[in-house]
């Protein structure tokens, strides 16, 4: 019955009149509230508003049904309203402030914020679909920055904030987890377990905040339902056709049928945990093998230039492999994870399109060919849906304004082409024999399970894809031990062709090798650092059996590669 505008008008109207304790129990067979507390407060402040203007909007039962061109103007208003608040200015930070991107020029950066900001699926979903997963983004991108400057107390802050919004923000949480907890190991056992201390702390706080009207008076009577919507175990494995394992697989395997509705979660649970275990052992080996070292490496630093800078501020080496595993990690919950729609597809496009855009078609990696393709084939996993809202010209003219902008040709890829332009050959057929040929009675979601096979497989080929990534980025990290004996090649001192040993580099010039990549490209005084555009994920690569201590005067300047686009610095 109706759409998913009526399910956030009508959530405007119960949270509006109702009182705090009854919003996830009030007929719930009527588009029920089941998303976490932070939208069903800021549904209140848009219903609060919304009946200033016209209460015949959010008037209590009476309005159900309602859709006037003046509501759904409103309704589209307050997604461009969150937009505005929330995603845009995380984008801005991370295009602008990142210093993923600190080797692009500013025209550069201003580029990739648009490409970021165009992005066609969230705009079709929250904008034409009327969502507010622009919230959850953003401050999943928000928690993102402040985790690469070291700011781990505000970065959990605005992830449990997203997690308070929607619990899809679920699927990144293995990954944050891992990345805090192997930083705590890196610190050692004084400055990591008081860190450990602060960091859980603060996260506990921040929930009671997000969950007090419902602790205060009657506990745990008021905060049992929320719980219970939010997480619906009820449901099926999968809602509509959604191109994740469960639903491709099932056309040939009918998996209701060899196993219960009790079991069939826990089966999701453990193949779901299986598939981004890979993640955790990549961000937390680290942190074991080189168990104390950010301490000790700090240490000298600090001895060195006579200051003590704070060693939990400190982004951890490991921060470079964050993007790679939030997207794998995410792509895992949506392949495998119990209950999933289809536009649940943008919690990993977010972390790939970051990948895309720290990264160049030039670069090796593939990590640019493959967030334009997942880009694109996102989109074309809901297609249904939106066809079904009435999106089509929207879906084909955004898909168009977005690739024409980022200037992507698929005759012209290296590592890609074949598969891009197979996949995209496959799309085209299926689009046009939508038009031209009706569904067989037999055979009435032909169109939609074909649209599930071919999306299902470009995932699944990119969940491998994030796995050999992420096997690489970790065998070019190493360990981060700091003992001359046991320290990988990338963090030894070298031995020069004399037999003599190079200086220790100080500490922040290791750990910023790690992560950010290489500026003694230019000498080391990182001069002209702007006409140069470098993946951190690939310089990692490309420096596994190099040196990253700084050239003695016998060496010379490092000659560590970079990709030059012939951006002019503005």
């Amino acid at each position: 019955m109706y759409g998913d505008y009526e399910a956030q008008r009508h959530w405007l109207e119960i949270t509006y009149h109702l009182p705090v304790r009854m919003w996830y129990k009030y007929d719930l067979q009527y588009w029920g509230l089941d998303y976490p507390p932070l939208t069903a407060y800021v549904s209140w402040i848009f219903g609060y508003i919304a009946n200033k203007i016209n209460p015949a909007w959010v008037a209590l039962d009476s309005s159900r049904g309602i859709e006037l061109p003046n509501s759904k103007i409103y309704m589209r208003a307050t997604v461009l309203v969150c937009d505005l608040l929330i995603y845009l200015p995380a984008l801005f930070y991370f295009a602008t402030k990142s210093s993923l991107l600190r080797h692009r020029s500013i025209r550069a950066r201003h580029v990739a914020f648009f490409t970021l900001l165009l992005q066609p699926a969230l705009i079709l979903i929250d904008s034409g679909h009327f969502q507010y997963n622009s919230v959850m983004l953003g401050l999943t991108c928000q928690a993102f920055n402040y985790f690469l400057e070291g700011q781990d107390l505000l970065g959990a802050i605005c992830f449990v904030a997203s997690l308070g919004f929607k619990q899809m923000a679920l699927y990144y949480s293995p990954a944050v987890f891992s990345y805090l907890l192997g930083k705590c190991l890196l610190l050692g056992w004084k400055e990591g377990s008081a860190h450990l201390i602060r960091i859980g702390l603060v996260t506990v706080l921040s929930f009671i905040v997000l969950f007090l009207p419902f602790l205060y008076p009657s506990f745990p009577e008021n905060l049992l339902p929320p719980i219970q919507r939010i997480f619906p175990f009820a449901r099926g494995l999968f809602e509509d056709k959604v191109a994740n394992f469960w639903c491709t697989s099932n056309v040939v395997f009918k998996w209701n049928r060899h196993f219960s509705a009790s079991l069939l979660p826990k089966l999701a649970t453990g193949l779901t945990a299986v598939a981004f275990m890979p993640t955790m052992w990549a961000l937390l080996s680290p942190g074991i093998k080189g168990f104390g070292s950010m301490a000790s490496l700090y240490h000298t630093e600090a001895s060195v230039d006579g200051t003590e800078n704070k060693k939990s501020r400190r982004p951890a080496p490991t921060v470079s492999l964050l993007a790679h595993s939030l997207f794998q990690c995410s792509l895992s919950f949506f392949l495998f994870s119990f209950q999933v729609h289809e536009k649940t597809i943008l919690v990993p496009l977010l972390p790939v399109s970051l990948l895309m855009i720290t990264s160049a078609p030039t670069v090796e990696g593939s990590d640019w060919e493959w967030g334009v393709l997942l880009n694109n084939v996102g989109c074309f996993s809901m297609w249904p849906l939106l066809r079904r809202d009435g999106l089509s010209v929207q879906y084909v003219s955004l898909l168009a304004l977005w690739n024409y902008a980022i200037g992507h040709n698929p005759f012209r890829q290296k590592s890609l082409q074949a598969l891009t332009l197979a996949v995209y050959s496959a799309i085209f057929v299926l689009h046009i024999s939508e038009l031209v040929i009706s569904p067989p009675a037999r055979y009435p979601d032909i169109f939609p399970v074909l649209n599930t096979l071919i999306s299902g497989g470009v995932f699944g080929l990119a969940w491998l894809w994030s796995l050999k990534r992420l096997v690489e980025l970790s065998w070019a990290m190493g360990s981060l031990g700091t003992q001359r004996s046991s320290a990988p090649s990338s963090l030894r001192m070298n031995s020069l062709s004399n037999g003599t040993r190079t200086k220790p580099l100080a500490v922040q010039e290791v750990f910023s090798s790690s992560i950010y990549g290489d500026n003694l490209a230019t000498g080391g005084n990182g001069h002209n650092s702007q006409r140069h555009s470098v993946s951190p994920a690939s310089s990692m690569v490309r420096r596994r059996n190099t040196s990253v201590l700084p050239p003695t005067r016998e060496e010379g300047p490092s000659t560590a590669s970079v990709v030059d686009l012939n951006e002019p610095s503005m």
